[in-house]
């Protein structure tokens, strides 16, 4: 007799795992170190740190985490592999690490851009003593520079702001990072306005026989033609990186004293340069006055989360100054709490870029994580999340900011899934999933028939994928043949993947777009007819009359009628802007190939015994390769690493 249905044992619910990864997870140390998940298909799903493997890894499997974004992924774990380390701040790292290589699906993960800006302050070479009287005695205010009367002053005596961008040396000082370019820019036009620093290159500096007009406007001293000597110059260059440094009060008393020194000599010319720069100064405070309470370096994180997006916003404070902010939004963030958004971004972000000794956040952060952190960058860092006074003022600008980053960015996925679904719909395509929507477009670019090149950008997710993006160098055709060239890259670009999706190992895009007509899409399916592939797939975009922006036609390669979507059709919108980023992308390529050509950059690379940087030594010393061709074999031994031998080569090889 079978039982009644209130009789009957309750299921279990739970998920069941392999009991080799239940023995694992039991036997499990309690010592720090990195775990990862995986599931059936091999496929990573998660990578965590912990202090105690024992404890983090086994509260995975003993909690209910029910329908989360955790729940889902516990459900899925089939294998685990774990490493262990000496301490929280080595698992800090390498967690970070893998989550880059891998990018796991459950890890809230933030795109790699450390790229920011930084204001760089070349360092001045030693005076000679030989030169040093020749360049103190240098007149201060001499009216009228003549070509006849050279000043030899060495640029690499005299220091420039400049704005900058990559990895940092020693050889010179760097201040930032800035969150932006135009952060930079404002720095470096108020070094201008207050200490007239000079900001042009090398080469510019060592031609110049008259003053430039950055001298005439006040907004650089003229040290190119000795209208400030050189221990004078380097005494604003220290005052403007004490002002970059915060030190604001310290420089302006220094001004004040050395005017107040010209004065009692009565050298009453230098004294009032002094006075029109101490006003600069104290104008420039004025307007951009922020009371720092102290603080002179402090970072201010706020995180808004909505509608399974997130968006961190980060604002800088350095040297006193407030620089602006940047947002960032990560990926795979579902039902995330901002906390764990928060915790996410600084364990991926300070490990890269300089942390502040201050961060003002918008939810606590994790103990544990501020100490690894400590440990790792070796910087000792307060976080503080419930601010007063101007701290607070601070973190109610960056929630405001992210507020706003974050309502823009969901009204523009919106309206571009929008756009994606009238794409599918006009063409009566049947994708399995939406999200998943794939086209790759192509173009071809050239200037009568030189430097072709053929470009290839992927819409993905309903947006640009910039990393997916490929230019193919054109070679073996008859200049200005587009046909051919079409006939090129596509056969490079799917005859392999064809290979694939026979074998069940690949996919092709749902849509291949072609810049073109009715002759380039001939050539299409010409391709596809001979790989086997769906000719459905293919569709060129034809400009309609007058070639007017809005006026395009889709052409098909499997013969279907052209169809023209109209000017205010969603589907054109975004037909129109994935074939002008493929037209855009070729543009660029085919200058930058035709300019290296041109220019003559690429016979460098062929001479035997010509490194980079030996490369860059040279053009850097003589402006360019053309210079380089100029120059004889006595001024190419001049530069370092550069032998008579190698010059005498360098030198034929130019001619």
């Amino acid at each position: 007799m079978s039982k009644s249905s209130s009789d009957a044992a309750p299921e279990n619910t739970a998920p069941r795992h392999p009991p080799e990864l239940l023995e694992l997870v039991a036997s499990l140390p309690a010592l720090p170190g990195v775990y990862r998940y995986f599931d059936a298909q091999e496929q990573v799903l998660y990578v965590g740190k912990a202090n105690s493997l024992k404890k983090r890894v086994s509260s995975y499997f003993q909690k209910d985490h029910g329908g989360s974004r955790i729940g889902h992924m516990v459900t899925k774990i089939v294998r685990m592999e774990t490493t262990v380390v000496r301490s929280e701040a080595e698992a800090l790292l390498l967690e970070n690490n893998l989550i880059k290589t891998l990018k796991p699906k459950y890890n809230i993960l933030f795109r790699d851009d450390k790229s920011y800006p930084y204001l760089k302050m070349t360092r001045g070479l030693p005076v000679k003593k030989s030169d040093a009287a020749k360049l103190a005695g240098s007149p201060v205010a001499l009216a009228h520079p003549s070509p006849a009367t050279p000043l030899s002053v060495n640029p690499l005596q005299v220091p420039r702001v400049v704005y900058y961008r990559g990895a940092v040396d020693k050889r010179h000082d760097y201040f930032g990072p800035y969150p932006s370019v135009w952060a930079v820019r404002e720095a470096i036009q108020l070094l201008q306005k207050v200490f007239r620093l000079r900001t042009c290159e090398d080469t510019v500096f060592n031609n110049r026989t008259r003053p430039c007009l950055l001298y005439q406007i006040k907004r650089c001293s003229g040290p190119c033609v000795g209208l400030i000597s050189v221990p004078d110059y380097q005494r604003d260059v220290d005052s403007a990186m004490r002002l970059l440094r915060g030190e604001t009060q310290e420089v302006m008393s220094s001004v004040e004293a050395r005017m107040m020194a010209h004065a009692e000599k009565l050298e009453f010319e230098q004294a009032a340069e002094l006075r029109n720069q101490m006003s600069a100064l104290s104008k420039v405070l004025h307007q951009q006055a922020v009371d720092t309470v102290g603080d002179q370096d402090v970072d201010i994180l706020a995180v808004k989360v909505q509608g399974g997006k997130a968006c961190v916003n980060l604002a800088m404070v350095r040297g006193g100054r407030h620089l602006g902010d940047r947002p960032y939004f990560p990926v795979h963030v579902d039902d995330a709490e901002p906390a764990e958004v928060l915790d996410a971004f600084l364990s991926q972000h300070y490990l890269d870029v300089p942390v502040p000794p201050a961060l003002i956040t918008s939810h606590a952060v994790d103990k544990e994580l501020l100490q690894a952190l400590i440990d790792q960058t070796g910087v000792k860092i307060t976080a503080v999340h419930n601010p007063r006074e101007q701290r607070r003022v601070w973190l109610e600008m960056a929630q405001q900011n992210a507020d706003i980053q974050l309502a823009r960015l969901l009204a523009e996925e919106g309206s571009q899934q929008a756009r994606t679904r009238a794409l599918v719909d006009a063409l009566d395509l049947a994708p399995e999933d939406l999200e998943q929507f794939r086209v790759e477009c192509f173009d071809i670019s050239h200037t009568s028939g030189e430097s072709t090149q053929a470009s290839c950008v992927v819409f993905h997710h309903h947006k640009m994928q910039s990393a997916e993006y490929r230019r193919y160098n054109i070679e073996g055709i008859t200049g200005g043949d587009d046909y051919a060239a079409m006939r090129q890259v596509l056969v490079r670009r799917y005859s392999k993947l064809a290979e694939a999706v026979r074998a069940g190992e690949g996919k092709l895009p749902d849509l291949v777009l072609i810049d073109g007509g009715k002759g380039q899409v001939s050539m299409a399916r010409e391709v596809f007819e001979s790989l086997g592939l769906d000719l459905s797939r293919i569709v060129g975009v034809e400009k309609g009359e007058g070639r007017k922006v809005g006026l395009e036609e889709l052409v098909f390669a499997d013969g279907r009628e052209k169809v023209y979507l109209g000017r205010d059709s969603a589907a054109l919108m975004l037909v129109a802007q994935i074939r002008d980023e493929a037209h855009r992308f070729a543009i660029t390529g085919m200058r930058a190939a035709r300019a290296k050509v041109r220019v003559g950059g690429s016979k460098l690379e062929e001479i035997p015994g010509v490194g980079p940087k030996k490369r860059a030594k040279l053009l850097q010393r003589f402006g360019g390769a053309r210079g380089v061709g100029d120059a004889s074999v006595a001024d190419l031994c001049t530069v370092e690493g550069i032998s008579e031998e190698l010059a005498q080569t360098i030198y034929n090889a130019l001619r």
